[in-house]
């Protein structure tokens, strides 16, 4: 099993548990914050159904109608979980927590509500931390922010803003049940409510900006699209390389377009087998290119 993939069935069996506390504990208690983390544990888990479910299609080998693959799979359905995480998990939860802010009442036995957000800390915990774990793996040596920025593989950090968002959501309803249930005040359970809502709304709009340019056709990262160049411009043959053209078709596949100006003294033969051995040494140096399509060009080996 892929690394994506061990991380994906941790936080769906983990969410898929607590999803089943947190709605026992809202029906118990009637804490609209509790219902909202109940809420959002489900979304969770059916954007990890959705994961693997893209995984597995982005897995289908090329066909007629997809000659390339179905590895934007992966990109379509990440997205997809973007607008489920902000429609239904950030929608209701904010409309919940409405709801209780204008009729506020009182919360009942809110130790089943600790008792809960305490053991789903621990699951989510541990689901996060694997996440992060395997994130770690991907990123190297660079810095968080830029390892997210450049990833073509979503579904590792996809979880990890999700284990994230559900970590700092239970704190949330943590404090809204204390502050409704020990001080007095029924109404900033609702207002944990609402805030749960803002955060899963803030995870689903980071998460769509970070899918969309690999749904639309991203290219490659600058340092490989780099080496390709140099790569291609220290063949004798070529005489300029005048453009790389890349996209991920998804995060195992990267399309490669050359055009090359090559050397008017090069025979027909000698420029087909420098095209060939272009290919070769592309698809060794970058085990992600898949495809290599390279369009010549001949000019004066003096010219531009």
């Amino acid at each position: 099993m892929s690394s994506s993939k061990k991380v994906i069935v941790a936080a769906l069996i983990g969410n898929g548990l607590i999803s089943i506390a947190k709605f026992t504990a809202a029906t118990i208690t009637g804490s609209s914050a509790m219902l909202s983390e109940g809420i959002h544990s489900v979304v969770d888990t059916g954007n990890q159904v959705l994961l693997l479910y893209g995984l597995k299609q982005a897995q289908k080998p090329p066909d007629e109608l997809f000659p390339f693959g179905h590895g934007k799979e992966v990109y379509f359905w990440s997205f997809v979980v973007a607008i489920l995480i902000f429609g239904i998990g950030a929608g209701i939860s904010i409309y919940e927590g409405i709801s209780q802010v204008l009729n506020p009442h009182a919360i009942e036995s809110p130790n089943v509500n600790y008792l809960v957000l305490g053991i789903a800390l621990i699951i989510e915990g541990a689901a996060w931390y694997l996440a992060f774990r395997e994130f770690r793996k991907i990123k190297g040596e660079r810095g968080y922010m830029e390892a997210v920025r450049r990833s073509k593989d979503p579904s590792v950090f996809l979880i990890l803003f999700e284990d994230s968002a559900a970590m700092l959501g239970l704190m949330i309803a943590a404090i809204g049940v204390y502050m409704s249930s020990s001080l007095g005040y029924l109404w900033l359970d609702g207002v944990a409510s609402i805030f749960i809502g803002f955060v899963l709304a803030g995870t689903a709009t980071w998460i769509a900006v970070e899918t969309k340019g690999l749904l639309i056709g991203e290219r490659a990262n600058i340092d490989i699209v780099n080496g390709i160049h140099s790569l291609t411009a220290d063949f004798a043959q070529v005489n300029k390389v005048h453009e790389v053209l890349t996209m991920h078709m998804g995060p195992e596949f990267i399309l490669v377009n050359i055009s090359a100006k090559f050397s008017d003294t090069a025979t027909a033969l000698e420029i087909e087998s420098a095209i060939e051995e272009m290919d070769r040494a592309i698809k060794a140096s970058y085990p992600r290119v898949k495809r290599v399509f390279i369009g010549a060009k001949r000019t004066p080996a003096t010219g531009a």
